[in-house]
């Protein structure tokens, strides 16, 4: 079961070599890489949030993903750059040059294998920047390899008919959304007795800058929550969790089509 969540006709590493050198048009195929953390997530959740919500949302848009489309995902890449975290037991956290290599030599196997089109498909949000350092530096190396930085939740989706206005703003970690996917997609590993509300604490006010967003300030996790939360996980329901990964990949099955079908703008 080492595809997990992911379709195993659709699982990368379950092909031989002699299948991959087959393939007949592998400038075409779509090749998902998904990228996640081990971090903490407060009291009631696993360490394993972020890449579990990745694979969750991938697997399920591989199997409504029409068979007639080349896609494959990678294995996760489940160490990401989550140092704003270490201060809590269990964070593993890779440094910045570290996980851009890693992207960068993974792409360069993927290239010499003939294939041209790569997705960082991105679940933790310390590092979008990072997938999109990497995407430049991997097009410019390769000029005809297409390169994808993606955030797992910037897809249309439903969370804004699911989530308060307050939890859309602050709920950015281990509240409302991420406790409900995980009751979607592990519940066995959700423990709601622990879970808790807890908004970011001592933000500025009347002021231009915050968190994320255009203006944004450099933060680490233990200056904002002593429990690691920022959100309201209390609210949490399995239901609300089926609804978010059927919106998610519903939005990455149009995705995966419309990289399928792109080609790199040129004069």
């Amino acid at each position: 079961m080492m595809h997990g969540f992911i379709p195993p006709n659709r699982f990368f590493p379950y092909l031989t070599w002699a299948e991959i050198q087959s393939i007949s048009d592998p400038e075409s195929v779509v090749i998902i890489q998904p990228v996640g953390s081990i971090e903490q997530h407060g009291y009631h959740l696993p360490i394993i949030v972020d890449s579990a919500i990745g694979m969750g949302v991938l697997g399920k848009a591989l199997e409504k993903l029409k068979p007639e489309i080349p896609a494959y995902s990678l294995p996760c890449l489940y160490y990401g750059k989550s140092n704003e975290h270490w201060h809590f037991p269990g964070t593993i956290t890779l440094s910045a040059t570290t996980l851009l290599t890693i992207l960068m030599e993974v792409a360069d196997n993927l290239y010499r294998s003939g294939f041209r089109k790569l997705v960082l498909m991105n679940s933790h949000g310390g590092q979008p920047q990072i997938m999109e350092i990497a995407a430049r530096d991997i097009h410019q190396k390769y000029e005809d390899f297409l390169v994808f930085p993606l955030f797992t939740w910037r897809v249309p989706n439903i969370a804004s008919e699911l989530l308060t206005e307050k939890e859309l703003e602050y709920g950015i970690h281990a509240g409302d959304a991420e406790t409900s996917l995980l009751l979607s997609l592990l519940p066995n590993q959700v423990n709601m007795e622990k879970a808790v509300k807890e908004y970011p604490q001592g933000l500025p006010e009347n002021s231009l800058l915050s968190m994320e967003g255009k203006l944004p300030f450099a933060w680490l996790t233990k200056e904002l929550t002593k429990s690691g939360v920022m959100g309201d996980a209390t609210v949490a329901t399995k239901e609300k969790g089926d609804k978010l990964l059927e919106s998610l990949s519903d939005s990455w099955v149009q995705l995966i089509e419309n990289i399928y079908q792109f080609r790199q703008p040129q004069f």
